[in-house]
């Protein structure tokens, strides 16, 4: 049977208002709080140690932005795929593929933010899918119902969404362009984090591609806050560990307006607003949460006792590892020299500790002779990133 063309919405003014109406000051109070606590967390460590934490951050939004999609793969997996290990399982080694490229597409996008190309645009949203798709063979990009996702190529078919029937092919023109009159322009500070969110409410609402729209959208999202974010926390980990509400507030802000009160667009004002304020508290949270984890005294506590742990079954590692490995997490890179004499230790005991501490991952270092850094090894985040990526410790069958 031939398929019923979706016509509901053909013209732009339909997915009006694009921006909160009301309640502006209040979403703005909101915004400065964590703008404020984010712009602080760069400073927290040396700026080598914080590249290696926004690395570990890039394959958890990797991670966490699939699972949203309901296509999770054990972080174990991402981590060997990183070293284009790849399971001999054809499922595993598919979502091993999907998820490096999520991570090679974020770095991608992250490098291109300086060329001035507007983030919350439609060209950049295009952009995003395009990075992402373009790196799978389309045995990758294929869906369940055997449709190839054509990389950064606007939708050819009528789709429906739940609820929710979006513009069909001949409108995502028109409604993109004013995506774009609206977004486009760079947002005051303090109003970027509701601006933000509207435009990822909307650019889902549209719905532009075949596929990838959600993942598209988040990559999006991450880099229109990565000026504020220094890409230490992320709106994806926020996201799927609320993932039931996060498609909840999404459907409720496509409602259409309710009554002579609620704004002068088609859509609801009210509950655009709403999501706008879920959204920022959704970022408040995942930044206070970093900057617990990154708290100086904190993170010596919990390096003693990763330590104490890991000398009480390994008789290689020794306590006097704590004070040179809080040193590297403070200082950067260090010569081996250095970090041989703050351990105390004698100088063959020294480097046989240095020696186990790299091989178990906990320091890296580019060569023999090379200074040696902190590192954020998946077994390790238990203890020195309790919650932030609590999967990796989990078993691989549970994925």
């Amino acid at each position: 049977m031939k398929a019923t063309p979706i016509s509901a919405y053909t013209q732009p003014h339909q997915f009006e208002p694009l921006l909160p109406q009301s309640g502006l000051e209040d979403l703005r109070a909101r915004s400065r709080k964590v703008v404020e606590q984010s712009l602080r967390l760069g400073g927290s460590a040396h700026p080598d140690t914080i590249a290696s934490l926004r690395e570990l951050v890039r394959a958890m939004n990797s991670y966490y932005s699939n699972r949203i999609e309901g296509q999770g793969t054990h972080p174990l997996n991402i981590e060997r795929a990183l070293r284009h290990d790849f399971s001999t399982k054809p499922d595993v080694a598919r979502l091993q593929r999907v998820a490096l490229a999520h991570i090679e597409a974020e770095r991608e996008l992250e490098a291109s933010l300086t060329q001035g190309q507007a983030v919350l645009s439609s060209a950049f949203v295009q952009h995003a899918h395009r990075a992402l798709y373009g790196r799978l063979a389309a045995a990758d990009r294929t869906t369940a119902e055997g449709h190839i996702v054509e990389p950064g190529a606007l939708r050819q078919e009528h789709v429906a969404i739940g609820r929710h029937e979006p513009p069909p092919p001949a409108a995502l023109a028109s409604f993109l362009q004013r995506f774009d009159v609206v977004y486009a322009r760079q947002p005051a500070l303090e109003d970027t984090f509701f601006t933000v969110a509207a435009a990822h409410q909307r650019m889902a609402w549209i719905h532009p591609f075949l596929d990838g729209n959600g993942r598209a959208t988040r990559l999006q999202s991450h880099c229109a806050l990565f000026a504020i974010s220094g890409g230490l926390w992320s709106p994806s980990r926020g996201l799927a560990r609320q993932r039931d509400a996060y498609y909840e507030r999404l459907d409720a802000a496509d409602a259409p307006r309710q009554g002579d009160l609620d704004g002068r667009g088609n859509l609801s004002e009210k509950e655009l607003r709403r999501w706008c304020e879920w959204f920022i508290d959704l970022c408040a949270d995942q930044v206070s949460f970093m900057a617990k984890l990154l708290d100086l005294d904190g993170m010596k506590t919990r390096i003693h006792a990763l330590i104490s742990f890991r000398a009480a079954h390994d008789k290689a590692i020794r306590l006097e590892a704590v004070l040179p490995l809080y040193h590297l997490f403070l200082a950067g890179p260090t010569p081996r020299g250095e970090f041989l004499q703050i351990t105390g230790l004698g100088e063959r005991t020294a480097r046989s500790l240095l020696s186990r501490l790299i091989e178990t991952g906990l320091v890296v270092s580019e060569g023999h002779t090379a200074p040696v850094r902190f590192a954020f090894p998946l077994d390790a985040l238990q203890f020195l990133l309790p919650e932030l990526y609590p999967e990796a410790a989990m078993s691989a069958d549970l994925f």
